[in-house]
């Protein structure tokens, strides 16, 4: 992806100006909603490295394999961001995706704790 592409998050900003930002900088996620968005755009992108140093060490798997993974990522909607208090957020959103053609939509509601000045992805619930 060259810096001045559209940011796969769906901000409408420059992949550079966004998520690029939080991907290949030691740059700190100012809110929960930016590490959602950051993490989507990763799965987009397939930066493996990423997904598993923003993912809670209480949940974390052991790896990831996205190089064998067919989901061609299409688009993510946010719905909803909530911070609870200075350490605990959740996003509510949905991401569209495609597995060999056929169209799915994923809608979770994903919790974070920040730990250390860092937002982390903790775990999230599926919605029907």
């Amino acid at each position: 992806m060259k810096a001045t592409d559209a940011c796969p998050c769906g901000s409408g900003r420059r992949y550079a100006d966004c998520c690029g930002q939080l991907h290949f900088s030691a740059k700190n996620q100012i809110s929960a909603e930016a590490l959602m968005r950051s993490r989507y755009s990763a799965y987009v992108l397939r930066l493996e490295d990423y997904l598993l140093a923003t993912w809670h060490p209480s949940t974390r798997p052991s790896e990831l394999d996205l190089v064998a993974d067919p989901t061609k990522w299409l688009g993510l909607d946010i719905k909803h961001c909530q911070q609870q208090d200075e350490t605990h957020a959740t996003v509510e959103f949905v991401a569209r995706y495609r597995i060999a053609g056929r169209g799915h939509r994923l809608h979770e509601i994903s919790r974070f704790v920040r730990e250390d000045g860092c937002w982390l992805y903790v775990d999230g619930d599926i919605m029907a």
